[in-house]
């Protein structure tokens, strides 16, 4: 057997050992004394099939370890009695039996394979033992290939490894309440002990608690019924551990903070649809009088139309674009400042109840202390970088081709009901698109991060997480957002001019967006994929995997004796059923990417946070049920912040500042109509801006094969088109070039950018100036536990000087030590405290 005199533990990947900690196995200590205490008779042992416990019914089982085997063990017996009767024939010169050599060397790589995993967890076994743990084993017995390690740690052990994680300890072991003598306080003491149990030295069973504790998150948590209600935090925080109770605390605080900001975004949309009927550009566009004559929209099947047909997109375009969308980005910025210091005031609330103020979390080195240069690292950086942006270019391109393709397509088509809504049809479809690639592309894109952070050898886990997180941030995040940043600030604007078009692949012309702008597209785009990754990727997929693993591993199991098992079958064994807890990144990754979809872009989708409002009070109850039934019961790890997620959240919420200033200002009409209404309308109203926004364009300049073949097509001759965009008309000095009013617009635009960023970044900070980290309550209550807990140890220092002074106590305080204690405390100078304040104090330590 190896020997491992570090206790330093085999990887998983090499032991064969997967953890599995069973529900109801981790709360609870049976110590040492009353071990000893129910073998001598006192307590009766406890039936193993019921409750957590060896099969003595009197060590309870803390952890429990499940590893696989290649064969059942009475397999294994008989091929090893076959082996021994084979090579004794051949002893006895028996014919020879002729054996394939192909299964013979398999069986071979099987057996040494088994053998080795087997050595390890020995070796890993041994190590547990020397540490003072006890265990017992069962394998094979009622699941095939499964093997389970029981362990219980005795109180010896627990208390030595509390010393070594420095856990406090009350100040006192023993204290007294002092009662007030007012009848109020009186009367409430009576309600008391009327109302007490009847024996109250007896004390609660932990099975009992925790068999209620999971009744109760199941009834009070995990239910679609009460979505209504709070979350039972501290219950979460005591079955699950408080990196889950953070979790879960920091998810209701977003959600609760979505409430004010979805209600703002419905006024803002119900006030476009009530002023759509007002709005002078739309009513100019949708005027039949004013016959405009627009250029093709592609070359050649593409024929001229009349600026009317774009009515319905001018009408639905004002419902996210009109004045309201700006004091609604300036709102969503103070918004995301305001849940920033909502969750670290709330976070710090929690560490003070749960005793967490003052932890420290001690990192964990890896075994491996390998250093890797940045000569090393830089050529699969290089490769995976250029990789990465090659695809992500190839995506956005080839839903490009797929535009132009289909558009073109769609207008060669003879069916008058494919040539209707040519435009919807390609915007819906090519969402659709790049919704199916995102969720195809999120799974290849989290085991390229794994894969990068593993060569990077990080020293600590706490770094290789951080590491971890922040890779699958940036490539998920790109990989979500790349076709939402293209229709925003690139469609539309790199397309040349009619007989002057930028083609791609020679034969591709880019496309262009719409009369009243990309606005609406990008719309479309958010609220598909938003939608899209929501219900598919994150609910369905939530609630269908789990389900399915969990089918498989049943069906290995016999179906005649299944009703069987389920009533023979422990706790932990059925608990092996359960999927396997892969930790909280992927929970925390998909609000992260909605908080960007929420802030980024909100200037174009005000109906974001609705959506993201009623998803988390779907994804709050679908969590509770995954964690409480569907999943094992995760390791309990303490922690007092979210961690790199706050730092995510953070530079996210500084970025949507800028993305939406950029929004407003380039993809949108406000500047445009800004500019209009103060310099060149001559009422100052906004009569004429349509008119004012299109250039004009002489047929007869269109290069050759690529004007429109029905060029009839509107029962007249065209000979003079218009278009979008601010250029001098054909007939002037530089024919085609930008016009004074696009230089003007685009100064404009900069100065909006420029101002709106640093005016709502200096209103952001003010808040964040504003508002205390730290509540007024709990700041007090800290710094008065301080001076109280240096009060009492400077009582014991004096007091112990007085006893030094004065020689032995008196025999009268020497047999009363409660005497001796006020006496003590009589001859102390300074102020008394309640002992009410220490207990209270002592119970969270």
């Amino acid at each position: 057997m190896w020997r491992n005199e570090k206790y330093e533990t085999v990887p998983l990947d090499v032991k064969g050992i997967d953890e599995d900690n069973s529900k109801g196995t981790r709360d609870s200590l049976y110590p040492q004394a009353a071990l000893r205490k129910a073998q001598q008779g006192n307590e009766r042992p406890k039936d193993p099939k019921l409750w957590p416990y060896f099969q003595d019914g009197l060590r309870r089982i803390d952890y429990v370890l499940t590893y696989h085997v290649q064969k059942p063990q009475s397999t294994r017996k008989q091929s090893a009695k076959s082996c021994l009767c084979f090579k004794f024939r051949r002893e006895r010169s028996s014919p020879p039996v002729h054996e394939d050599p192909e299964l013979a060397a398999q069986e071979q790589r099987l057996d040494y394979h088994e053998d080795d995993q087997r050595l390890r967890r020995e070796e890993f076994e041994e190590n547990l033992r020397e540490m003072g743990l006890e265990m017992e084993r069962e394998e094979g017995n009622k699941i095939p290939g499964v093997g389970f390690l029981k362990i219980h740690a005795p109180w010896e052990v627990l208390c030595r490894e509390a010393e070594f994680m420095k856990l406090k300890m009350p100040t006192f072991k023993k204290y007294k309440v002092s009662h007030g003598s007012s009848i109020v306080e009186k009367v409430n003491m009576f309600v008391q002990k009327v109302t007490a149990t009847l024996q109250p030295k007896v004390g609660e069973n932990r099975d009992v608690i925790l068999i209620l504790s999971l009744q109760i998150l199941c009834e009070e948590w995990a239910s679609y019924s009460i979505f209504y209600k709070y979350q039972p935090i501290g219950l979460i925080r005591k079955y699950f551990g408080e990196k889950v109770g953070l979790y879960f605390a920091w998810l209701g605080v977003y959600t609760q903070m979505l409430i004010p900001a979805a209600i703002v975004g419905v006024i803002v949309f119900l006030y476009g649809c009530v002023t759509v009927e007002d709005n002078i550009p739309s009513m100019e566009v949708c005027d039949e009088r004013n016959n405009i004559t627009m250029c093709p929209i592609c070359d050649r099947v593409c024929s001229y139309w009349k600026l009317v047909t774009a009515c319905g997109t001018a009408r639905a375009s004002h419902l996210f674009d009109n004045a309201a969308t700006v004091f609604f980005a300036i709102f969503m910025a103070l918004w995301a400042t305001m849940f920033m210091e909502h969750w670290k005031r709330r976070q710090m609330r929690l560490n003070y109840i749960w005793d967490l103020t003052s932890f420290e979390d001690a990192e964990v080195s890896h075994e491996e202390n390998v250093k890797l240069t940045c000569r090393d690292r830089m050529p699969a950086y290089m490769t995976i970088i250029v990789m990465m942006i090659c695809v992500t270019l190839a995506i956005v391109f080839g839903v490009v081709l797929y535009r132009v393709s289909i558009m073109t397509a769609l207008h060669m088509s003879s069916t008058p009901s494919f040539r209707t809504n040519i435009r919807a049809t390609v915007k819906t479809t090519a969402a659709i698109i790049n919704l199916i690639i995102i969720i195809i592309m999120d799974e290849v894109y989290g085991a390229i991060a794994r894969w990068l952070t593993i060569m990077e050898v990080p020293k600590t886990d706490k770094s290789f997480e951080e590491r971890l997180i922040f890779k699958t941030f940036i490539l998920k995040f790109a990989n979500a957002f790349t076709p939402i940043v293209y229709l925003a600030f690139f469609r539309g604007r790199i397309i040349g001019r009619p007989g002057k078009y930028i083609y791609v692949m020679g034969s591709y012309r880019m496309e262009e967006c719409a009369h009243a702008g990309c606005l609406m597209e990008l719309c479309i785009q958010l609220c598909i994929t938003m939608l899209g990754k929501q219900l598919i990727q994150n609910n369905l997929f939530e609630i269908g995997v789990p389900k399915l693993k969990k089918m498989l591993r049943q069906r290995k199991i016999d179906k005649k004796h299944q009703e069987e098992l389920d009533k023979t079958l422990h706790r932990h064994e059925k608990d092996h059923f359960l999927g396997p807890f892969v930790g909280l990144n992927p929970e925390y990754m998909e609000m992260i990417i909605q908080f960007g979809m929420v802030t980024l872009f909100v200037a174009s989708f005000p109906l974001a946070p609705l959506f993201a409002l009623l998803n988390n009070i779907i994804e709050i109850r679908l969590d509770a049920k995954k964690f409480v039934t569907e999943l094992r019961r995760p390791i309990a790890v303490r922690a007092k912040d979210i961690g790199i997620w706050y730092t995510l959240l953070r530079g996210l919420s500084k970025v949507a500042v800028i993305v939406n200033a950029f929004v407003i200002s380039f993809t949108s009409d406000f500047i445009p109509r800004l500019v209009y209404q103060y310099m060149y309308s001559p009422d100052g109203t906004l009569h004429g801006f349509v008119n004012h926004t299109l250039s004009y364009f002489n047929v007869s300049h269109f290069q050759p094969g690529t004007e429109p073949t029905e060029s009839m097509h509107l029962g007249y001759k065209v000979e003079v088109c218009r278009y979008k965009d601010y250029r001098d008309p054909p007939w002037s000095d530089t024919p085609y070039e930008f016009s004074r009013q696009f230089w003007a617009i685009l100064a404009a635009r900069l100065a909006f950018v420029i101002v709106f960023q640093n005016v709502v970044m200096l209103m952001s900070d003010f808040v964040d100036w504003l508002i205390p980290d730290i509540p007024k309550d709990i700041s007090i209550q800290i710094h008065n536990e301080r001076n109280l807990i240096v009060e009492l140890f400077m009582k014991q220092e004096q007091g112990k000087k007085y006893r030094n002074t004065i020689g032995d106590p008196s025999p009268h305080t020497r047999s009363d030590p409660s005497a001796a204690r006020e006496a003590v405390t009589r001859s102390i100078p300074g102020p008394q405290y309640s002992s009410v304040t220490c207990s209270n104090r002592m119970e969270r330590l």
